[in-house]
């Protein structure tokens, strides 16, 4: 097994583990992870079709560093493992740090007296 597959492998597995086991976010039960998987795949497939394509390829891959296993347009498996993994976890990331501004937004709100509470105190 090659470098490339091996480290594809690997970080598609940690991406999963991590937001299962850690981030907890759900997104894999999103339909709008899904809708954007697809269209991220499908630019991936016409992007990395024509990098790769075999009559004339812009980047070349050595056979020796990942499985040989070539789908869409000449491109090499691993691509679409590796570019899952970045995605998600540049998603489930973002979802983390705007759910962490918005629990910072709700606890600064509770602590702020409404002004109709401070005008009726100031009052009485």
């Amino acid at each position: 097994m090659g470098a490339y597959t091996l480290l594809t492998l690997l970080a598609m597995v940690l991406v999963v583990l991590y937001e299962l086991l850690i981030a907890r976010t759900g997104i894999f039960r999103t339909g709008s992870y899904w809708i954007a998987m697809a269209i991220v795949g499908f630019f991936q497939v016409l992007v990395d079709g024509w990098l790769t394509k075999a009559s004339s390829p812009i980047v070349n891959y050595n056979s020796d560093v990942f499985s040989g296993i070539r789908v869409f347009f000449h491109s090499p498996l691993e691509d679409f493992g590796f570019g899952f993994a970045l995605v998600t976890l540049t998603m489930v990331v973002w979802d983390q740090l705007g759910r962490r501004a918005t629990q910072s937004v709700e606890l600064n709100d509770k602590n702020v007296v409404p002004d109709s509470e401070a005008v009726s105190e100031s009052e009485a």
